[in-house]
């Protein structure tokens, strides 16, 4: 590996770009980005190398999120391009951009609340697996109740509205 280039390149930031629009294969309505898997972009004199976090360890998408970040950077002319994963430290949903929670509520599913504490920063556990005030992503009602710790993936779990009766998925805070 050749020594790495400024990370502010034109190179980088153009990289960066094609990211935001790289979906995560679980959830698509939430980029790579905005999930907050990817960590670093790299130049190197051989091209570039994306950083990542999968989310927890053995998370079936990471080959297909690895396999989108390589063909998307290099479709846009900017590779070649490899990814390396990174996993400490770990990933926690407190990672997801504003912008990353408010899609999946827009989507349909209930962004995970902070697993840091406020008053210290530090986390609070590394994985919280019975939530607290899970708000409706359909109405914003307070009034929902748990109807399974498992959801369609393992980092999801179901929940139903009793205000407008619907169901959703919360994406568990960890």
């Amino acid at each position: 590996m050749t020594a790495p280039v400024s990370s502010s390149s034109t190179r980088v930031t153009r990289a960066w770009d094609v990211l935001h629009g790289v979906l995560d294969p679980e959830v698509p309505a939430i980029s790579v980005t905005d999930l907050g898997i990817v960590r670093d972009v790299v130049e190197h004199g051989d091209g570039l190398e994306v950083v990542v976090t999968p989310t927890y360890s053995g998370c079936p998408a990471t080959e297909v999120i690895e396999q989108a970040i390589t063909d998307a950077v290099n479709a846009a002319g900017l590779g070649p391009a490899r990814v390396t994963q990174r996993r400490a430290p770990a990933w926690t949903t407190d990672w997801i951009t504003p912008q990353g929670r408010e899609r999946l509520r827009a989507y349909g599913i209930a962004p995970p609340g902070s697993c840091a504490s406020e008053a210290t920063g530090a986390n609070v556990s590394p994985i919280r697996l019975m939530a607290r005030n899970v708000d409706c992503p359909r109405c914003g009602s307070a009034q929902t109740e748990r109807l399974s710790a498992f959801g369609s993936t393992a980092c999801k779990s179901l929940y139903r509205c009793v205000a407008c009766r619907e169901p959703f998925e919360h994406f568990k805070p960890i």
